[in-house]
């Protein structure tokens, strides 16, 4: 069996080595830009995860793998653009150094090379299958961006409204990508749909930390400055429960906060107001439970998968190293 490193390895080759010979070049350089500046690679490793459990020649997955990575990316590009985000893993964001034209048709270019990818080699028996699982996926992470762009101008998000919505922005397609991985590995449909699940959890505690790294990570080792979330009063786990466990006066000194208009205030100083807010209101240990509550249910779902312990060793190594990333 392949460790997740050795997979991660392998991904990165194969990106590095794909083909951009079509034309217009215009068209296919920001993708092969935004392909090329790096990422923790984790649904295409969890793809080939999903399928070394049941099989070695991991090989044979490699273009879905790859199309599931390309996904990812054209909907990073695509949010990018709907935030007017400058930066994207330290380096310009497309329509920043293109425009937004070329965010918009390279993004729907990189939409259809998924499909595209998904079905090169694919077995044709397991074609519709695969195509079912990804498409249903597609939508629902469409579904999920619709209710965060909703929950920017609600004041009465709820903290099962917003659990829904990060399952479904970035949950799903982690679990696609394991249950994809061990479709194709012919594996037991009990087995692949528990898979399924073990991704939905993972994806939650993965996504939670996020919001927790925003706050409470250190910039030199997040990559980015973190208060981001708190400075554009983003609905998060952590506003939410804010404002839900607080005190009346607590409460009031946190709603002065997020009333505040951009350049009314210093953003350093309501960054430090409003997270000192959360660990009076003990936000942090909520947040850090809440994060392990979804690992550890993780690990339950795994314990289920028909297969020896040590054959799910490696896939358990890697839901470990991302319970303790700190970027």
């Amino acid at each position: 069996m392949y460790t997740w490193k050795e997979l991660l390895a392998k991904v990165n080759d194969d990106i590095a080595r794909m083909p951009f010979d079509r034309r217009p070049v215009e068209l296919y350089e920001p993708i092969r830009y935004v392909l090329s500046i790096g990422g923790k690679r984790i649904r295409p490793v969890l793809m080939l995860m999903g399928y070394n459990l049941y099989k070695e020649d991991v090989e044979r997955i490699c273009s879905q793998a790859l199309g599931i990575e390309i996904y990812h990316n054209y909907t990073l590009l695509h949010d990018d653009l709907m935030d007017r985000a400058d930066m994207r893993r330290g380096m310009p964001t497309v329509h920043r150094k293109w425009n937004d034209n070329a965010a918009v048709l390279s993004g729907d270019s990189m939409l259809v090379m998924a499909y595209q990818y998904m079905m090169q080699d694919c077995p044709e028996h397991k074609l519709p299958e695969l195509l079912r699982l990804f498409t249903e996926t597609a939508l629902e992470i469409g579904e999920g961006q619709q209710y965060d762009i909703e929950f920017e101008s609600r004041d009465d998000v709820t903290e099962e409204e917003y659990i829904e919505m990060i399952r479904l922005k970035t949950s799903v397609l982690l679990a696609c990508a394991l249950q994809s991985g061990a479709m194709l590995a012919d594996a037991p449909a009990e087995d692949a749909a528990l898979l399924y699940r073990f991704g939905e959890n993972l994806g939650l505690a993965f996504q939670l930390q996020d919001d927790y790294l925003d706050v409470y990570g250190d910039p030199a080792v997040f990559g980015k400055k973190v208060g981001g979330d708190i400075l554009c009063n983003k609905k998060t786990y952590m506003l939410i429960n804010a404002f839900g466990r607080a005190s009346a006066a607590d409460r009031a000194a946190l709603k002065q906060w997020m009333d505040r208009r951009p350049g009314s205030f210093d953003p350093a100083e309501k960054i430090a107001a409003v997270t000192d807010l959360y660990n009076k209101i003990g936000i942090r240990q909520l947040c850090d439970e809440k994060i392990l509550s979804y690992f550890n249910q993780a690990r339950e779902v795994l314990a289920s998968v028909q297969l020896p312990a040590e054959r799910k060793a490696p896939l358990w190594d890697m839901a470990l190293s991302l319970l303790n990333r700190k970027s």
